[in-house]
């Protein structure tokens, strides 16, 4: 402690960080699809809904009762509940509804969407809607266990490949 001193700090660099989708905006860049998804809340809102309701038509034309859970941040969104078979009521179904517009690459999945998928089983679906800028709609495509791995500590999040899962998806008119 002898040995040390108090003096004016000499700076010997320094870093300015500029966020790249505020460099984008500042220089009039046209946003990559993907960006546009976090800038326009009322948009990704609008997206979300129709979404939704794309998957409550899709299950209500299989005959099911359809039962909003998003609010209650359980991992999926809404809980299908099939009718009757030989008087014997099937598993419901957890339905976890991600709405992309159309030109998207991926899926933003938070943890807890992840961990549910594992412990529900087949009992958990992952349902894509791409909505087109005319609010056309593709889909609901159903994808069941879609999340092979489990995400690591401290991860609140992860993107998937919109075009990987797909691939391995189903078209609602093609669920019996």
């Amino acid at each position: 402690m002898r040995h040390v001193t108090s003096a004016t700090p000499v700076v010997l660099s320094g870093a300015l960080v500029i966020p790249a989708g505020l460099l984008r905006r500042l220089r009039g860049d046209i946003a990559p699809v993907d960006a546009m998804f976090s800038t326009d809340p009322e948009a990704r809102s609008r997206i979300e809904q129709l979404a939704m309701n794309a998957v409550r038509r899709a299950e209500e034309a299989r005959g099911c009762h359809v039962v909003d859970v998003s609010a209650q941040k359980c991992g999926w969104d809404i809980t299908s509940y099939a009718p009757a078979v030989d008087g014997k009521l099937p598993e419901s179904r957890h339905i976890e509804v991600k709405g992309r517009v159309k030109g998207a690459t991926t899926i933003t999945v938070t943890k807890n969407e992840i961990f549910e998928s594992w412990n529900q089983g087949n009992k958990y679906h992952l349902a894509i809607v791409l909505v087109g800028e005319d609010d056309t709609i593709d889909g609901p495509h159903y994808v069941s266990h879609p999340f092979k791995e489990k995400p690591g500590w401290g991860v609140s999040s992860v993107n998937y490949d919109l075009e990987t899962l797909l691939l391995r998806a189903i078209r609602a008119k093609e669920i019996r």
